[in-house]
């Protein structure tokens, strides 16, 4: 494993005396990007603004290939950085035009032209240099924002909910040519989103962020399949859960008993078994019987929200073949995976 080029080490901010970020520490390995997921006021675009050197630490580090760029009464100045970042309003300047406002970071050279030009081509805008932003489309002003943040070679581009204003289309296409884009450069990036499609479509290492504080970071595949906790594994997709006794090397649940690794686990003790939609499937063979509460058709299958004999609600993504109207029952069971538990729903 290489060297981090970005680390944080309990990373602490706030404003007016509030703590804000609490404890947070993560790493991001050059080329890599990297995503900071979590609900409007948890502390992610205050994270991404420390890094960028525009708010001061209460405490911890932030290291740039190991050099020191904060800690608590010590910060080197944001154009010192060698950080770019794209602000969720492209903060373009009006009177600039779209070459203009690309070259603005540049020094004065006789390479700045060539490389406004291959910036230009690279987002697809070759061709529109002399247009003023207010000419273009939502998606054309991004890319300028995006090409002008690129045009120093920084070294870690941040992105601060990059396509929040643009339509969900739209902020699809855009996402992964914006991913395209920085793996063809080799520039490391860390964006911040509310948004989990977008995050895990984007994104190499996701972090979910809650009330300030960093609950979990990782691939996206491993914060959707082991969850660090039941708080993550109900924000990263649908969770649902069912709770279970612990005989032996089984939890005993109304789904059966589900097998456990290791011998680990108390006897007698209370645990949550965690169920994604797609884990349940139709059965005829000692199935749980649900009744169909809701139902919702999305082509090929269907989902359903079931409830269970003692009451507890599940979803569960079945064929559309199996259509049954609300009211019925419809016996399920849990497929064969892994268990993944835990001793509270907090």
């Amino acid at each position: 494993m290489t060297e981090p080029l970005l680390t944080l080490d309990r990373v602490a901010c706030g404003y007016a005396g509030q703590a804000v970020v609490q404890g947070l520490s993560l790493a991001l390995q050059p080329g890599e990007i990297g995503c900071l997921l979590g609900a409007s006021g948890c502390g992610k675009t205050t994270t991404l603004r420390a890094i960028a050197g525009f708010e001061p630490l209460a405490g911890g580090q932030i290291h740039l290939s190991g050099r020191c760029l904060a800690k608590a009464g010590f910060s080197v100045a944001p154009e010192q950085r060698q950080i770019g970042m794209v602000f969720q309003d492209y903060a373009l300047f009006p009177h600039l035009s779209v070459a203009e406002n690309i070259a603005f970071g540049l020094e004065r050279k006789p390479t700045s032209q060539r490389r406004v030009d291959e910036l230009l081509d690279r987002v697809n805008l070759g061709g529109l240099g002399n247009r003023r932003p207010h000419e273009l489309s939502g998606g054309q002003q991004q890319r300028v924002a995006l090409a002008r943040a690129l045009a120093p070679s920084p070294r870690l581009l941040l992105l601060d909910e990059p396509f929040s204003n643009l339509d969900v289309e739209l902020r699809r296409r855009l996402s992964l040519e914006v991913r395209e884009l920085l793996k063809a450069q080799g520039i490391a990036a860390l964006l911040v989103t509310h948004d989990q499609e977008e995050a895990f479509a984007v994104s190499d290492k996701v972090g979910v962020m809650r009330d300030g504080v960093l609950e979990q970071w990782g691939a996206p595949a491993e914060l959707y399949q082991q969850p660090a906790t039941a708080w993550v594994a109900k924000f990263v997709g649908q969770g649902y859960f069912i709770p279970g006794q612990i005989r032996g090397q089984y939890l005993d649940t109304e789904l059966g008993a589900i097998p456990l690794p290791g011998d680990q686990w108390a006897h007698g003790s209370t645990q949550y078994l965690l169920l994604r939609p797609e884990h349940l499937v139709p059965t005829a063979d000692n199935g749980l019987p649900c009744t169909v509460v809701h139902r919702y058709f999305q082509g090929a299958c269907t989902a359903y929200r079931l409830r269970t004999p003692r009451g507890t609600e599940l979803e569960a993504l079945l064929p559309s073949s199996v259509a049954a109207a609300p009211g019925a029952c419809v016996p399920v069971a849990r497929q064969a995976l892994p268990a993944v538990l835990f001793d509270s729903l907090n």
